[in-house]
């Protein structure tokens, strides 16, 4: 059975949202701790939800109002900045023209995934979005992928889930999907591309993501 049914995570995957994360991290560090950290620790982080990476940051501070800082930031000048990757909406076209059902599943809230969406009119491609007020758990827990399938009427052994972080491929693999990395991921070192818990596949751009989809859907 081939693949019929292709998840995408939203940040760093369709939607090049990088650079805004991280700046919104360094002005919570500013905010809290009067200094920035080093960009690798923030990305190392990248696909986590919020709520559970500002935990880990600031064991005793108030993650309520840490979120409420990074999201204010963050949303302030979150349509202004949110970009999309080359060649992906030229992707979803094709993909959706060939028959195959669309979804996203991201650890961001709702109301910005959709500002991104329609900023680029490709919202209407996908059957399915789960966010993370979806769910109760969050990727790499495979909740938000099982819902996006139900959502479709898909079955896992006929979906693919692209993301660009590790959370992302191992949330596939704990739903039995196969699992592909965005090769544009800025968050995945070279040593966790190999061996043991790898993705399936690594796509180097939109046009090889196309080509690794449409062999697995023969």
């Amino acid at each position: 059975m081939g693949i019929n049914t292709v998840l995408f995570d939203f940040d760093g995957t369709l939607m090049d949202t990088n650079q805004l994360i991280i700046d919104s991290w360094q002005h919570l560090f500013r905010t809290l701790e009067g200094r920035e950290r080093p960009v690798g620790e923030i990305l190392k982080t990248l696909g986590e939800p919020l709520a559970y990476t500002m935990h880990t940051h600031f064991p005793g501070v108030s993650i309520e109002e840490a979120v409420k800082i990074y999201r204010s930031y963050h949303g302030g000048c979150f349509e202004e900045r949110v970009g999309i990757f080359p060649g992906i909406q030229g992707l979803l076209e094709r993909l959706k023209k060939g028959g195959y059902k669309l979804g996203i599943v991201t650890s961001r809230l709702k109301n910005t995934t959709w500002i991104g969406l329609d900023k680029f009119g490709i919202g209407g491609y996908f059957g399915a979005v789960v966010t993370c007020e979806d769910t109760e758990k969050n990727k790499p827990d495979p909740a938000p992928v099982l819902l996006a399938l139900e959502r479709l009427g898909s079955k896992p052994e006929e979906a693919a889930m692209v993301g660009d972080t590790m959370s992302d491929i191992r949330c596939a693999r704990a739903a039995g999907v196969m699992p592909i990395l965005a090769g544009w991921s800025v968050s995945v070192p070279e040593a966790a591309q190999r061996g043991e818990g790898a993705p399936e596949h690594i796509a180097a751009d939109a046009e090889a993501l196309a080509a690794i989809i449409l062999a697995a859907g023969r």
